[in-house]
């Protein structure tokens, strides 16, 4: 009977072991909502070369674990009729080519609150929304001061936030180098907006280390030239971030920037508008 028991409990061990190990694995995507368009470099990286070009695009990721989690790293936006890329696609509906619905997403986590990262949160009423202490506390209080820095925000945004916490879905974490959910670190400093994150996914992984750079790193541009984007709260700190994030992968094109239609062309396409971001596309290597 005691064998048994020894046994039994050997099991179950292994078996939460097993289930810890497994819990914190995410297959990672790059989504787009608004297609790709050719901009001047100087729009978008502080000191570019006036001769050189961008693709810009809109995007969103998708995280979806091992743990039956369907994590989105911000949420797009809504109201399309101020962009000038009129080749738009709600995110929601971008998120249906993978079969996922809205009301499949169980946490949403928010990089910063401009609004083409912030807007899309009413689209899943279901989900946890994610936020850096700071970055919320500035961008429904301080930004809308005299001598606040509101570019980028706007007020029904500040409105559906504060819903969102006052219906209990709001997380707020303070800190850097931080894991909010297993296998997914968060990280300040970049200064994008007043305490904006950038995160590391499969956080634990010897070999599938991939940061989620977002706005902290507009385009690979930025990344490669250590041009600060034209639109932060401190150059000097936004640089530096991005040297840090240099360190947590080995390579480049693994840290993911936020608005570079590059990242559609690096990776394999799962879907219209949709790469699966780890294992390079045949014509990249």
């Amino acid at each position: 009977m005691i064998k048994k028991l020894a046994l039994a409990s050997i099991i179950s061990l292994t078996t939460i072991i097993s289930n810890s190990q497994v819990s914190d694995k995410y297959e990672v995507y790059a989504l787009k909502y608004t297609d790709g368009q050719n901009i001047p470099a100087t729009q978008m990286a502080a000191g570019a070369n006036p001769k050189d070009s961008l693709r810009v695009c809109n995007m969103f990721w998708l995280l979806r674990g091992e743990n039956g989690r369907n994590i989105l790293v911000d949420a797009g936006y809504i109201d399309s009729s101020k962009t000038v890329n009129k080749n738009y696609v709600r995110p929601d509906i971008v998120l249906k080519r993978i079969n996922l619905n809205p009301s499949d997403i169980t946490d949403i986590i928010l990089t910063h609150p401009h609004y083409d990262h912030i807007s899309g949160i009413t689209l899943f009423p279901n989900a946890k929304v994610w936020m850096n202490t700071d970055d919320f506390n500035y961008f429904v209080g301080e930004a809308w001061q005299e001598n606040g820095f509101a570019r980028g925000f706007q007020k029904n945004d500040v409105r559906n936030i504060i819903e969102v916490n006052l219906q209990g879905r709001l997380k707020l974490v303070k800190g850097d180098n931080i894991e909010i959910i297993p296998g997914i670190k968060v990280f300040t400093g970049s200064k994008h907006t007043f305490e904006n994150i950038y995160l590391l996914v499969n956080s634990n992984s010897e070999a599938n280390k991939i940061v989620i750079a977002s706005d902290a790193i507009w385009f690979y541009y930025n990344y490669k030239n250590l041009l600060p984007a034209t639109l932060c709260m401190d150059p000097k700190a936004y640089v530096e971030a991005m040297k840090r994030m240099g360190t947590m992968v080995k390579d480049p094109d693994l840290i993911i920037p936020g608005h570079d239609d590059l990242v559609f062309t690096k990776f394999p396409q799962v879907s219209e508008w949709i790469v699966k971001i780890g294992n390079k596309s045949a014509h990249d290597k």
